[in-house]
């Protein structure tokens, strides 16, 4: 997700477990919600270190349980007395981890994967629920902040005092709501992956197929699927499915298999590339030095996050050999 909408999920997790946290431990939860983001800064070292860091070691249990637990050491050695006596290290533990997980839980929602349980299994998690940004999280978390201290504020004008703690409440009703409207996008999208998975495309069953949120609506959903000889990219609603027509769809043909193509596959470079991959794509262009082969990813058009695609460009010889491998921002490759 993006980085105000985890900004807001851990305020509103820690005004619902902790409504009395002091403002700076509220300040903590706040940063350690966003800390595991910090792999975006990979992106600056290039395509080859954004693939290896995003979403991958800072998106795992075992490191939220490491943050965790190194927060609450520091908070115990550092913190001033008069704060540990208000909220024990035990306590920032208990919620460190709370928002970490809750940053893992949105995250694995998306379409981008997490190595939810590196260092044991090397397997990405993406459930394909959630758009990055989803404008309907984001309204229910703003409306449940912003309501209790409005509330608050014209509870002052009129001089009553209210000593419970505020937007405890409001923060467990958002949560609630939020949880709720995952699950309601999660049998959406069940419901589209059956959709296109029960039709055949120009005459050929599916191989494999995926739906990806649209985030102005959760009934519309971009999808690709894969048959033996191509991808087609296509549209589906699961609000009118009666009128969803599989020959519409763009058909994005493979390539014929080649020796230039299996050596450009069987490369370090593209094994590593392929591994996350999840809709591989070539194009195979003769040049004036050989051959150029480009490995694309379709899945990062289908779910709008063509900005950070990545993709694996191979430059061979007449005789088949590679000269030349690189990672390259597919923005990149397009401007070639």
């Amino acid at each position: 997700m993006d980085v105000s909408t985890h900004v807001l999920a851990s305020f509103a997790l820690t005004r619902a477990a902790f409504p009395r946290a002091p403002r700076s431990v509220l300040l903590i939860a706040l940063a350690t919600g966003t800390i595991a983001d910090l792999d975006e800064i990979s992106a600056a070292f290039g395509p080859a270190a954004y693939l290896n860091w995003h979403r991958t070691y800072t998106h795992s249990l075992l490191t939220a349980i490491l943050l965790a637990a190194l927060l609450a050491l520091s908070y115990r050695f550092f913190a001033p007395q008069h704060l540990r006596s208000r909220f024990s290290s035990v306590a920032i533990f208990a919620l460190a981890f709370l928002v970490l997980c809750l940053h893992l839980l949105l995250d694995l929602c998306q379409s981008d994967g997490v190595l939810l349980f590196w260092p044991f299994s090397a397997a990405r998690i993406a459930k394909d629920w959630l758009p990055f940004v989803d404008p309907l999280i984001l309204a229910v978390l703003v409306v449940a902040i912003l309501l209790p201290e409005l509330f608050h504020l014209v509870s002052d004008e009129i001089g009553a005092k209210d000593k419970r703690p505020r937007g405890k409440v409001a923060a467990i009703i958002a949560l609630m709501v939020i949880a709720l409207y995952i699950g309601a996008r999660a049998i959406l999208h069940s419901n589209a992956v059956v959709i296109l998975d029960s039709r055949t495309y120009h005459g050929e069953l599916p191989r494999r197929v995926a739906a990806f949120p649209v985030s102005t609506s959760p009934f519309t959903w971009n999808s690709i699927v894969e048959t033996e000889s191509a991808f087609h990219e296509i549209t589906v609603s699961v609000a009118q499915s009666s009128s969803f027509n599989p020959d519409a769809s763009v058909t994005i043909h493979k390539p014929e298999a080649s020796p230039v193509l299996d050596a450009a596959r069987k490369d370090p470079l593209a094994i590593t590339f392929l591994s996350v991959a999840r809709f591989p794509k070539a194009t195979i262009e003769k040049t004036e030095t050989g051959y150029q082969v480009d490995l694309r990813d379709l899945r990062y058009a289908a779910a709008g996050e063509s900005k950070r695609e990545i993709a694996a460009l191979f430059e061979l010889n007449p005789a088949g050999k590679i000269v030349h491998r690189e990672l390259i921002w597919a923005q990149d490759l397009r401007r070639r």
